[in-house]
Parts: structure tokens; sequence; C-alpha cells
């Protein structure tokens, strides 16, 4: 789906504008060598713990977050 048409339906269903889409990419797996080349911004690597993690310890492969802005002043927005 284009990030048009994104910024476009998304406030008609969900009553919202999103500022960024994310993704994460296992690393062991891939590269991100797409994400790079679309010029999205690569913000480091999760822990391996998950989000339900209560053991605390890393069980799950090590995840590079990509983000792409969908506004410009996004981080104004985000920092408040």
């Amino acid at each position: 789906m284009e990030t048009v048409q994104i910024t476009t339906d998304w406030p008609i269903q969900y009553g919202y504008r999103p500022l960024l889409l994310e993704t994460f990419v296992e690393q062991d797996r891939f590269r991100g060598t797409t994400y790079q080349a679309a010029n999205w911004l690569c913000l480091g690597q999760t822990t391996g713990r998950g989000k339900l993690d209560v053991h605390h310890q890393a069980l799950l492969p090590i995840k590079t977050v990509w983000v792409h802005p969908l506004d410009r002043h996004f981080r104004r927005v985000l920092c408040g």
C-alpha cells in the first residue's frame, strides 16, 4: 500500500492520522536493504525479549526497527 493511500484512508477508518510507519526486520534472515533504499530510518535493534516478556530473557530473534515518517514534523508532534 502506498503511503499516500494510508494517509488518506487511515483517518477515515480510525479517526486519526498516523505520523510514522513502523516495521521490524529479523536480522538473522534479512538485512533491510529495501527499507534502507526506500529512505526508511533505522532506529536500532530489539533485545529479543518481545513485548510480552515476563522471564527477562532474550528468547526471540533480534530484529532491526525501521520507521518511515508520514509527516515531516513528526518529531515536533511526538515530542510535544
